[in-house]
């Protein structure tokens, strides 16, 4: 994988976030690891009126591409999410290149939702859902669903394939895989051990998912983010060169 592809996820700075450390500041932090992708992640801001500039004019002076992580869900009550509004409004006061949302509930879309989605999809350059650790809206059948929805009303969302969510709902990751590689614009990579409740996150390389076979099976031209939270510097450089070397 060439360098150039891998995004890194600031939760891979939980540890930095946790004693104060701004998002920022992680910016400078990729760059030490020579990636020039990070995800910001929207929680991790401590007051995201004042941060958002600075992170825009640092990511444009050092040609940084950013991705934006948003923990909330397209749809809310069968509703579509009043306050997506706000969030594409952040992302391109940053300089935004993708954003990402979790589905969430929803029997049926209207079609005004079905308009409204796809004028947010021409805001950014991408548009993504999530597979999360929840069955009803992060399961092969949920993403499947969504995603063939979109296709058959032509609206450009794509789709974030993360690596360690399916033990979350009990679906075997290789079997997502290749149900979802033609979905698939984003890449999360990650270990894990266990499954279901038990299920643990951890730094590539020490779980048990067979994450080589997974890159195999997606997309090979799309963003690869590490997204797991770490001990020590080694272990990003260790996922860094991991993915660069498959080995």
């Amino acid at each position: 994988m060439r360098k150039e592809q891998i995004v890194l996820n600031n939760l891979v700075f939980n540890k930095e976030h946790a004693a104060g450390e701004k998002q920022i500041t992680m910016l400078q932090n990729a760059l030490d690891f020579g990636i020039t992708s990070v995800e910001i992640r929207r929680e991790y801001f401590y007051d995201i009126a004042s941060e958002m500039n600075d992170i825009k004019k640092f990511a444009e002076e050092n040609d940084i591409k950013l991705f934006y992580s948003v923990p909330e869900a397209l749809f809310i009550n069968n509703e579509l999410n009043a306050e997506l509004e706000t969030y594409f409004d952040e992302a391109e006061q940053m300089g935004i290149y993708a954003i990402k949302f979790n589905i969430g509930e929803f029997n049926e879309i209207t079609t005004d939702e079905l308009a409204t989605l796809n004028q947010f999809t021409t805001r950014l350059d991408q548009v993504n859902i999530e597979n999360n650790q929840i069955k009803s809206m992060g399961s092969v059948a949920a993403i499947e669903r969504f995603m063939k929805l979109m296709i058959d009303n032509h609206i450009s969302i794509g789709y974030v394939y993360d690596m360690g969510n399916w033990r979350y709902v009990s679906d075997n990751e290789l079997s997502a895989a290749r149900a979802l590689a033609g979905f698939v614009k984003y890449i999360h990579v990650k270990d894990a051990i266990g499954t279901g409740n038990q299920t643990k996150t951890v730094p590539l390389g020490e779980g048990h998912i067979h994450w080589r076979n997974i890159l195999n099976i997606l997309p090979k031209d799309v963003p690869v983010a590490i997204e797991y939270p770490v001990t020590s510097s080694e272990q990003i450089t260790d996922g860094i060169n991991k993915l660069q070397t498959g080995v």
